[in-house]
């Protein structure tokens, strides 16, 4: 998503005016290097894997798993390893979430951009013993091109934030046993957005604008539709095209939003709840190769093993790899506790 838009129509109307200001420069960027990588996705000399979500194994750790896109194609299941578990046809799906509902099982969640008029959400149970996934059904994501997707537990509820390249974010009430769902409340942005994650703690909706930079929204069915620009763009700390945004989150309401500066090949730390710029890193070349051009992220914290012993941070890499068939593009594996290291962060 490197298509460079227009701020001229950067505040929408009802949306409150920029509340950060420009940082000091010169802005530095910390370097860390990967422990680990998946085996590229199956779709060759393209663009193709986009976004990675991540299941932690609380009994073992070190089988969590990893599921992931190739919006090409479908939905891998990888391990911490980085190898493929299993893989579900799913045509085109850009982004995807999935949430731990205990008894209820996990609930993994893609956006299906198969309609480009029509999004929709395709919902599955990951099946963690085996590594695969299991279909539910789908529910509406809005008149639209689907792009982003978040998910979110309030109380009993279970919510969709499906979030349209044309602006629009449509907030989606779930039914995991019916595999069905319900458009509940509709907000807009004036340009391309798509990463986005709740911060279950404040009921808060994070959503990156691509151009703009990160909104920050009540993510209460009954709340407000207007949001707060928290972090603009402003090619010091965050670059156009902001994509993938990651929580980490520390206590009631403290920790740190990560996001993916596209433009910069670089990812921008923000501590909460202030949205206080705290630093930047890239991924650079260690026993893997960096990454270039992140689309999605996700970060969990917790032990996942030896290697990831304070929480995992996965990251899709834009530069394709050279692999049998053709070039195809993978995701990196970073512990969080190296970005934090380099960062000075607690």
């Amino acid at each position: 998503m490197r298509a460079v838009l227009s701020l001229s129509a950067l505040l929408l109307a009802g949306c409150a005016t920029p509340s950060q200001p420009v940082a000091d420069l010169p802005v530095t960027t910390a370097t860390v290097t990967a422990r680990g990588e998946t085996v590229p996705v199956g779709t060759a000399n393209a663009d193709a894997a986009d976004d990675p979500a991540i299941w932690r194994n609380v009994r073992r750790p070190a089988d969590s798993l990893i599921v992931a896109t190739d919006k090409k194609a479908g939905l891998y299941v990888y391990g911490l390893d980085g190898r493929v578990r299993s893989f579900v046809q799913a045509g085109q799906v850009n982004n995807v979430d999935l949430l731990d509902l205990g008894v209820g099982g996990v609930l993994v969640v893609a956006s299906d951009r198969n309609d480009l008029a029509n999004a929709k959400l395709q919902l599955y149970r990951l099946d963690s013993a085996a590594a695969r996934l299991v279909p539910l059904g789908s529910a509406p994501g809005g008149e639209g091109e689907a792009y982003g997707v978040c998910l979110w537990r309030s109380g009993r509820e279970v919510h969709a934030f499906s979030v349209l390249k044309q602006g629009g974010v449509h907030q989606v009430r779930l039914d995991p046993v019916r595999g069905t769902g319900t458009i509940v409340r509709s907000l807009k942005l004036a340009t391309q957005p798509e990463g986005c994650v709740v911060d279950r703690r404040s009921a808060t909706l994070y959503v990156g604008e691509e151009a703009a930079g990160i909104w920050r929204f009540d993510a209460r069915a009954s709340g407000p539709t207007d949001g707060t620009l928290v972090a603009r763009v402003d090619s010091q700390r965050l670059f156009a095209d902001v994509e993938g945004l990651a929580l980490a989150p520390r206590g009631r309401s403290g920790g740190y939003l990560v996001a993916s500066s596209q433009g910069d090949n670089a990812y921008a730390v923000f501590a909460l709840p202030d949205m206080r710029f705290v630093g930047r890193f890239r991924i650079g070349p260690g026993r893997f190769d960096g990454t270039e051009e992140t689309d999605g992220i996700d970060l969990a914290l917790g032990n996942f093993g030896a290697d990831y012993p304070g929480g995992l941070l996965v990251v899709q890499d834009g530069l394709k790899q050279p692999a049998e068939g053709g070039e195809r593009q993978n995701f990196k594996l970073v512990a969080w506790a190296d970005v934090q290291r380099v960062l000075g962060l607690r």
